[in-house]
């Protein structure tokens, strides 16, 4: 099975490095299982995303969102039939997010729809120029690289064209 973990944001905008840190630390805490998926980081992934998901079974996105009504630190688990919604209610920290290049791609790419994509999502709230992770984000790291690890290992364990339920 290919299964993609795909670290998103700026390393430069504060909690909007989120992803990008809660992937490197997954990296670190879990070595024997980044070795049977594949992993990237993508500061701007905007339609890019489209061609990093090409030929992938399964895409687990990790991503800083932006969730008014959430505290900075919580986490979110969108599953596929949830990222129609997604802005909604939580949006992408960047201008052209993962549900709208999404959206584009399945009309553009009916074939994407075979991919099996989840959002974890870590609630941000401050994405200056130039700062740090915000503490609350920064305590997130380890239960969003937790996060990971249990939907990585849903996929390798079989759970195929199935949400991860832990995560539900």
């Amino acid at each position: 099975m290919k299964i993609l973990v795909l670290g998103i944001g700026q390393s430069l905008r504060g909690d909007d490095a989120a992803g990008l840190e809660a992937v490197r630390l997954w990296q670190q805490q879990y070595p024997q299982t980044k070795q049977k998926v594949y992993v990237e980081f993508s500061e701007l992934p905007g339609l890019a995303l489209l061609d990093l998901l090409e030929d992938m079974q399964v895409a687990v996105l990790v991503d800083a969102v932006h969730a008014p009504d959430l505290a900075p630190g919580s986490l979110l688990h969108l599953g596929p039939e949830d990222l129609a919604a997604f802005d909604a209610g939580a949006q992408s920290a960047h201008g052209w997010g993962v549900a709208e290049t999404l959206a584009l791609g399945y009309s553009l790419h009916p074939e994407l729809k075979e991919c099996r994509i989840t959002l974890i999502g870590i609630a941000s709230s401050q994405f200056r120029l130039g700062t740090s992770l915000s503490c609350a984000v920064q305590d997130a790291l380890v239960e969003a690289a937790a996060w990971i690890e249990k939907e990585v290992q849903g996929w390798l364990g079989g759970l195929a064209g199935k949400t991860n339920p832990s995560l539900d």
